[in-house]
């Protein structure tokens, strides 16, 4: 498997070469803003490619989509190339497929919020401590309840169950408060004015489209528009933290293979660390470390070698670094650091040259042969092959259009999940209650209505009485009877038993 050629030393004949079979042991390229960090990742991404290794990288400043067009390939690039031991550059574009979340540059991107978790979206959502415990039970809840969990609209209906019915969970999962669920919603909805509904739901991204090569065996890079994206930084650093995640749980173990299976180039990564709690540093840093077995390189991309926390710094083998000024005491510091993290070279003064690199150039150490760093060089950055500038809204169409994702991609899909099984039981429960109601009215108009009947009969029983004692339709009562027979006593005591009784 030949090497990439990234570079070469301008002081001596030494050629910065990345070795396949070490690249997935990590990297870092830092440097300043406008030191040419941006074309050192082109030129790292197409030479992953032309080996046959997929990758996955951020665009944040729109200018990385120019990895899918020719560069111009001018006489003063063939001859820099040439210088470096690049016999064969030509203008060529590498074979790309374009992303974006909000789904307007690119083919949409979506995960569901089950595949995210909770402890993902707690840090996009800036929950405290409690809140994410609540947003814990939450999903336990939809758990245990057969609940699936794709987009937002099912993580209000889960929330809203579990504000109602709050007391009996409390009970069975732990305290839940009215306040802390309102908080989380409110929450939800700062992040909906954002745009991240459009994230969540289906069809979900496969990461296995994201680890393919083309026909004639290069390496598909995939480009994620972030321009509007890292304006969101949470958003931002916990998507692609989620990639990384996602291959680490998926992916097998490979053991040293000659290349790596996938190389994830992560841009402005101090996003990823900056107010990371304990627990999510702690999960980073085993992802890092552990990744590289399931053949997955993580290049990281910053302004600072010290944005990355110490754990996570040591375990990136590969070095690139770009000119620091150093104006400032927090500049003088990173200066500092960056020189000691190199492996020393006699011949050069690291922390002088590192506020002296131009354009293009930068400190370079990479994993040898035997997989042991090399000494530090001052080395010009080979050139890409492609654009290095930003493409067009046709050429961004054109890219989209022959692509093979947008078929599987573009249109979202609303399955039965939470929000419409929650829904359903409502209703449900509704159409019982009504049927409850009715059940009752009917059983009081019917004790009415025997009432009713039995009021009905004791007038009639009455009436009949009456007809007994007084006569009717020309009969002779009892009284008529007895007067004419001299009782007047008796008729007395039965008018008299009477009247009581009325």
């Amino acid at each position: 498997m030949q090497p990439i050629t990234l570079g070469k030393s301008v002081d001596s004949d030494v050629t910065a070469l990345l070795q396949p079979k070490y690249a997935n042991r990590h990297g870092l390229v830092a440097g300043a803003t406008g030191t040419g960090k941006t074309v050192t990742l082109m030129t790292l991404a197409e030479g992953f490619s032309r080996i046959g290794v997929p990758v996955f990288m951020a665009d944040v400043k729109g200018d990385v989509a120019g990895l899918s067009m020719p560069g111009k390939g001018d006489d003063k690039l063939v001859e820099r190339a040439k210088a470096m031991g690049i016999e064969d550059y030509a203008a060529e574009a590498s074979p790309t497929v374009l992303w974006d979340i909000y789904g307007k540059k690119g083919h949409p991107v979506r995960t569901t919020i089950s595949e995210m978790g909770p402890t993902l979206l707690s840090r996009v959502l800036e929950l405290n401590d409690t809140q994410s415990s609540v947003l814990e039970i939450a999903f336990k809840v939809a758990d245990d309840q057969g609940l699936l969990l794709l987009d937002f609209d099912d993580l209000r209906a889960i929330l809203k169950l579990v504000s109602e019915e709050r007391k009996a969970l409390s009970e069975e999962y732990g305290l839940i408060s009215a306040q802390t669920v309102a908080a989380i919603q409110r929450s939800l909805l700062g992040l909906e004015k954002e745009g991240a509904t459009q994230f969540f739901g289906e069809p979900a991204l496969e990461l296995d489209d994201l680890m393919r090569t083309d026909s004639d065996g290069r390496g598909v890079i995939n480009i994620l528009a972030s321009d509007q994206l890292v304006l969101k930084p949470r958003l931002y650093s916990t998507f692609l933290l989620w990639v990384l995640s996602e291959l680490f749980e998926q992916l097998p173990e490979v053991g040293d293979a000659d290349k790596p299976k996938l190389a994830f180039i992560f841009d402005e990564a101090h996003l990823l660390f900056d107010d990371a709690p304990d627990a999510l540093m702690d999960r980073i840093e085993q992802v890092v470390r552990l990744i590289r077995s399931k053949g997955v390189g993580v290049y990281f991309c910053s302004q600072f070698p010290d944005d990355m926390p110490g754990p996570v710094l040591g375990q990136l083998g590969n070095r690139i670094q770009h000119a620091l000024r150093a104006y400032t005491p927090r500049d003088q510091k990173a200066v500092k650091t960056a020189a000691e993290t190199f492996p020393e070279n006699p011949k050069l003064d690291v922390k002088k040259t590192i506020s002296t690199l131009g354009t293009g150039e930068a400190l370079v150490s990479l994993l040898d042969d035997n997989g042991v760093p090399t000494p530090v060089e001052h080395d010009r950055i080979a050139p890409p092959r492609c654009r290095m500038g930003a493409i067009s809204d046709e050429e961004r169409q054109q890219v989209l259009a022959d692509s093979p994702f947008g078929d599987k991609y573009d249109t979202a899909v609303n399955r039965e999940s939470a929000a419409e099984l929650l829904a359903k039981r409502a209703e449900q429960k509704s159409g019982d209650d009504e049927s409850q109601e009715s059940g009752a009215a009917a059983s009081e108009s019917a004790k009415k209505s025997s009432a009713s009947q039995q009021s009905g009969d004791s007038s009639s029983w009455t009436d009949e009485l009456k007809g007994v004692l007084f006569g009717s339709h020309g009969r002779q009562g009892v009284v008529e009877s007895v007067l004419k027979q001299g009782g007047r006593q008796l008729v007395r005591g039965l008018f008299g038993n009477l009247t009581r009784r009325k």
